[in-house]
């Protein structure tokens, strides 16, 4: 879980998760919205792939990326548990 907070703790990985909850997306496709280079969403991308927030599979020479819900769901969980006890 702490692999995931730090990864959900830049705009960056935040935002291309945002966008791959609209569909799944190349690391080419991702790099379009963003004015950076494509070697920093490569980075990007590895860390949110480190924390299992993306899962990615091999399409040719393409790698295509897409949200892994269950973590994400895991998250929340933990959000919501922890807003109750206070």
């Amino acid at each position: 879980m702490n692999k995931a907070f730090k990864a959900l703790s830049d705009p960056t990985r935040r935002k291309i998760l945002e966008y791959l909850k609209e569909k799944d997306m190349t690391a080419g496709d991702i790099a379009e919205y963003f004015d950076i280079s494509k070697p920093s969403i490569s980075h990007h991308l590895n860390i949110l792939k480190n924390a299992n927030l993306v899962l990615w599979e091999k399409d040719g020479q393409n790698i295509v990326y897409s949200l892994n819900t269950t973590v994400v769901q895991e998250v929340m969980r933990w959000f919501l548990d922890f807003r109750k006890e206070n």
